[in-house]
């Protein structure tokens, strides 16, 4: 059997080469000279030989070794040679040899592209240091996406130059988890039609929300829509999110909020007119004002649409939004609204105790009321104005 008693050529040891035509011979790798490292780059390029599995498996610890030894010359010619050999052959090794291949080839800067193209789309064992590090196209990556499992998925939304195309790709095709990878990967570019699909995907995926409220360069509006959806922990960052940004960064998502919803259309029930009619009168007779909700509600049932148009009216929100806020019993919410619209404590704790069923009102008073006054009045204001535009696109 032909041996290979060395893996490193770049010391000063001895090596026993396979050759076809000559049989056995011994080089030394101490006596080798220029054109001697010519001729050794020139044997690992005749790498289709007929050989043993071991000698297959000692002479890719040599192409690495070559390859390490020559990532910082600069001899594109050369690389590119290797990288045409290494690209036809690496689907013959083992799948162990090919895991080193890909453990040493993945951090490293030369440009060996068609075989690490191979190597990104083998099993997972193999492709994830070059699907993690190495170069790869967009249009490649694209392919991984579409091709392979999600734990290769897993893998793309480490990298480091995740596209807007690639990070679309990745929503859509991804399950949780690699969305949630994405989203975490500060370096990621994400495009605002992206993260709306994520806030539709969240609707059945929950798991979603925190790393898509947690990232930065998610655009305000879109933090506005999922506010009635997350949790208080949530809540309470996306609020300190709009008291952080300046005056014309919340211009500028307004606009693009009111864009997106002048885009939509919404059809007034008939039932609108009767209520208009209602506060219409309730102006006439100067009892349009806070107070009159909490008599609203205490007339039952039959008043609940009349309610939730005079509270819309009230916080200048949409109807929708007034009666999502209403029926589901969110009190976090109710106390946003009644704050950026200025009502008084009382009568907010005196809506919130209505809203919640009387087994419960007894020990709610200073709850809410504590709650109340912990809810900064600018963040309210600023994430209402985010409702306020959905009430004049509306109306447009």
């Amino acid at each position: 059997m032909q041996t290979f008693r060395a893996a490193k050529l770049s010391g000063f040891q001895e090596v026993s080469w396979p050759n076809a035509s000559q049989g056995q011979g011994r080089i030394s790798a101490k006596k080798m000279s220029a054109s001697g490292q010519k001729s050794r780059f020139a044997r690992l390029l005749d790498v289709k030989s007929d050989m043993s599995s071991e000698n297959r498996r000692a002479l890719l610890r040599e192409v690495t070794d070559v390859f390490a030894e020559h990532e910082q010359d600069g001899d594109a010619a050369k690389v590119a040679k290797l990288d045409q050999v290494l690209s036809s052959v690496v689907a013959e090794f083992s799948r162990e040899v090919r895991a080193e291949l890909a453990a040493k080839i993945g951090p490293s800067k030369v440009g060996l592209g068609a075989t690490v193209e191979k190597l990104a789309l083998d099993d997972i064992e193999i492709a994830r240091p070059i699907l993690e590090q190495s170069a790869l196209s967009e249009a490649h990556l694209l392919q991984v996406i579409s091709q392979k499992t999600q734990e290769h998925l897993l893998a793309v939304t480490r990298r480091s130059d995740i596209t807007e195309t690639v990070s679309h790709a990745l929503v859509e095709k991804g399950d949780d988890r690699v969305v949630v990878s994405l989203l975490e990967n500060a370096r990621a570019k994400i495009a605002p039609k992206t993260y709306e699909t994520v806030t539709e995907l969240a609707q059945s995926r929950p798991v979603l929300y925190a790393p898509f409220v947690r990232r930065q360069d998610v655009p305000l509006e879109l933090l506005n829509d999922v506010y009635l959806e997350v949790e208080g922990e949530l809540r309470r960052e996306i609020l300190a999110r709009y008291d952080q940004v300046s005056p014309a960064e919340l211009d500028a998502a307004l606009e693009r909020s009111r864009a997106k919803l002048l885009k939509a259309h919404r059809k007034p029930a008939l039932e609108a007119a009767k209520i208009k009619a209602r506060i219409e009168e309730f102006r006439s007779k100067g009892e349009f004002n806070p107070p009159i909700l909490i008599r609203l509600l205490r007339e039952g049932d039959a008043s609940r649409g009349l309610f939730v148009g005079v509270f819309a009216t009230l916080t200048d929100v949409e109807e929708s939004l007034a009666e999502k806020v209403v029926d589901s019993g969110d009190i976090d919410a109710l106390a946003l609204l009644c704050r950026a619209a200025d009502f008084e404590r009382a009568v907010f704790v005196s809506l919130a105790i209505a809203l919640i069923g009387s087994e419960r009102r007894m020990t709610k008073v200073e709850e809410f009321g504590a709650l109340y006054e912990n809810v900064p009045v600018s963040a309210a204001q600023r994430a209402v104005r985010f409702w306020k535009v959905r009430t004049s696109s509306a109306a447009a």
